[in-house]
């Protein structure tokens, strides 16, 4: 690793009430194809009891720049970082080792994208917090303020039998175990002694404490996507933990997100990164509302809504840079339908904003306040959702009917006991048609989705393709995982061809067809899954799939881990092959947005069963179950300071018997006969199917 010295100035003294404060941040990374410039020459400041939102697409630095506030990039990938980073004034750049561990045991809290594989899976979740340096008072105590019900129950349990959710508000409770100061009685007896950094130079002593409020909380929570994989409603759980967290111990929250609806609800102020420069910077209600910079438009039209309108927006033109070969001039330039050949020639420095809104923009040409731009504005239009057009005698792709699928598990010292993972399911997806599947995780829809591609048997109900389809193709969520990483793309298109009886002369050329089919050329299909973005390796996938000719493609989360553009991206490509291949679609998602933008219809299951169905325009605008309108209120918008309502409570346990409406104990509208029937399935006042007793 080479780290160049710095000079610590007053803005890295961790003085006033700034808690974190990065100057001049120069992160690069040697590859065996050039180097990477992750970061280039950003600067900021975070205050005590302030929330910001790093936002930008995949690859614009986020990550690179939260793991330099951790002091994890020395041990990452041997980079070349020129810069300042001080947290409390603690250098957690040229600090020795030690040093940096004290201050992200005790100053500092991490929340991690996945839980499942942040979190010790040989270990209980007590044994964990307690390895912070905690006792076991303590440990409860901050499982009960990151809102875990149950924390002697949850303390002795491991990971995987928590759900994702659970997991998330367990890695919150681990952030929070930082003591908000150093610990001067761990320290070396001899506390006069100086700290030999890792550039060889003397620095500072550890500074005794500084002023805070709280000393059972951290000075500072760096949280990367936090969000991500989670349903609607454990997403806005989450964000009102994160925002009762820094009202009630002062700690500052960086949010690393690409989702702008969760920034807009909390964030104080919001980072907008591209190229690994910082675009756009200022308050979220000035940076949200009227966006000066045309990425951070861009950014805002990209985005999917859930709420009375439809926005019908092209995908964002272009790709991000490549960070192997940046431009010398504005990154965002070969996108900009404003650039200019001035653009082209050096980055443009952070200037402030127009008179009106505070903050700053790096852009020579900016936009006005209130300023249309056609080319990258959100159109709002009252949603008219037409169905994809139907041949006459087209039949159906797909066609469950009173599924059902139970498994047998650990009762918890009284035998055994059955968790009814589906309960009845009867779906259709019409051919050429496309219908989502939404609701809370652990609700059945990927036992459902497996059960629809034959991986798995129902116990009772059947299953029925179209004649002449064969099976379903499956899209998995986690599209890097579904590849093989020593293989070209190609090969793995050829491979599915060779499966299929295609003669080997004539395999390249189709492989190349499917895959320009999906936009992806012969470049991508050289090229191994780790060489590609995750919106190509997506792409990928479904080239792959659509060399079965399928009549049917099933998707599990497609976009759920994809920034906005990529996401428009991807949901486009897959209207574009029913409109234009009359390939059905079944999507599976926890984004109510996604499921608006793809879908004629839409069904939400609840612990294991549909309880409503409604084409799509149908359910948004007018949901009649409880629990769909729950959903749709806990969606995030782009409204700055709106924080969601959640569902309350947690979904029963889908172990043991059930009596009366699953929902009744969350639902705001129950009533006595609620907890004694269980209501059917049956079309109801509206004329569409739900089942609740006061639909």
């Amino acid at each position: 690793m080479e780290i160049e010295p710095a000079t610590i100035d007053s803005g890295g003294n961790g003085s006033g009430n700034v808690v974190a404060s990065v100057r001049d941040l120069e992160v690069e990374f040697k590859t065996g194809k050039g180097i990477v410039r992750a970061l280039r020459g950003v600067s900021l400041d975070i205050h005590a009891g302030e929330v910001v939102a790093l936002v930008g697409e995949s690859g614009s630095g986020k990550s690179v720049f939260g793991m330099s506030l951790l002091g994890l990039l020395q041990t990452s990938a041997r980079p070349t970082i020129r810069g300042q980073v001080h947290v409390a004034g603690i250098d957690m750049l040229h600090g020795a080792g030690g040093v940096r561990r004290r201050v992200r045991q005790e100053l500092l809290g991490a929340v991690f994208q996945d839980p499942l594989t942040s979190l010790n899976p040989t270990m209980r979740v007590g044994r964990q917090l307690l390895e912070r340096g905690i006792d076991r008072e303590r440990a409860l105590r901050q499982l009960g303020e990151a809102g875990v019900p149950d924390p002697e129950r949850r303390f002795r349990q491991y990971p995987h039998e928590l759900s994702g959710g659970l997991r998330q508000r367990v890695m919150i409770a681990m952030a929070l175990g930082g003591r908000g100061d150093i610990d001067q009685s761990r320290r070396r007896k001899k506390r006069h002694a100086p700290v030999v950094d890792l550039a060889g130079a003397e620095a500072a002593e550890l500074p005794v404490t500084v002023a805070h409020d709280a000393s059972d909380a951290p000075r500072l929570i760096v949280a990367d996507e936090p969000t991500t994989a989670l349903d609607v409603s454990v997403q806005a759980q989450v964000v009102l933990l994160f925002d009762r967290l820094r009202r009630e111990h002062g700690c500052a929250v960086l949010l690393v997100t690409h989702d702008l609806g969760v920034a807009a609800s909390i964030a104080d102020r919001v980072v907008v990164l591209y190229g690994g420069r910082v675009c756009e910077v200022g308050p979220a209600a000035s940076v949200l509302r009227d966006p000066a910079h045309p990425y951070t438009k861009a950014l805002l039209a990209a985005r999917l809504s859930v709420d009375g309108t439809t926005v019908r927006t092209d995908p964002m033109p272009g790709d991000p840079p490549n960070p192997l070969a940046l431009p010398p001039g504005c990154a965002f330039a070969p996108r900009c339908s404003s650039a200019t050949v001035e653009c082209e020639v050096e980055p443009p420095e952070l200037t402030p904003r127009a008179r009106e809104h505070a903050g700053e923009v790096a852009c020579l040409h900016p936009c006005s306040v209130g300023e249309a731009d056609a080319s990258t504005s959100r159109v709002a239009v009252t949603m008219t959702r037409v169905a994809s057009p139907r041949p006459a005698g087209a039949g159906d792709a797909l066609e469950l009917v009173d599924v059902s699928k139970t498994y047998e598990v650990n009762g918890g010292g009284l035998g055994k006991a059955k968790l009814v993972a589906v309960d009845s399911v009867t779906l259709t997806v019409p051919a050429r048609g496309s219908v989502a599947l939404v609701g809370e995780s652990g609700c059945g829809k990927t036992t459902t989705l497996r059960i629809a591609t034959g991986l798995l048997q129902p116990d009772r109900g059947s299953v029925r393709w179209a004649p002449d389809g064969g099976r379903p193709q499956l899209i998995f969520q986690d599209c890097g995982s579904s590849l093989t990483p020593w293989m070209s793309i190609g090969m793995q298109v050829e491979e599915r061809l060779r499966m299929l009886g295609v003669p080997k002369g004539q395999r390249q050329a189709k492989a190349l067809d499917y895959l320009g089919r999906v936009g992806l050329d012969r470049r991508a299909s050289e090229s191994k899954p780790r060489e590609l973005s995750g919106g190509q390796r997506q792409r990928a996938v479904i080239a792959r799939a659509l060399a079965s000719d399928p009549k049917l493609l099933v998707c599990d989360e497609p976009v759920s881990a994809l920034d906005a553009s990529l996401a428009v991206r991807v949901l486009t490509l897959l209207e574009s092959l029913r409109d234009d291949l009359g390939v059905a679609l079944l999507v599976v998602t926890h984004d109510l947005a996604a499921a608006r933008r793809i879908a004629d219809e839409v069904a939400v299951m609840y612990l294991g069963a549909i309880v409503e169905q409604a084409p799509a325009d149908v359910l948004f605008e007018h949901p009649s179950h409880p629990y769909t309108q729950g959903l749709i209120a806990a969606s995030p918008t782009t409204e700055p300071g709106r924080l969601s309502p959640t569902l309350a409570g947690e979904a029963p346990s889908a172990i043991g018997e059930r009596h009366g409406c699953a929902f009744a104990p969350r639902c705001p509208v129950a009533t006595e006969v609620c907890v004694e029937e269980t209501p059917e399935f049956k079309v109801r006042g509206a004329g569409l199917p739900v089942a609740c007793h006061h639909a």
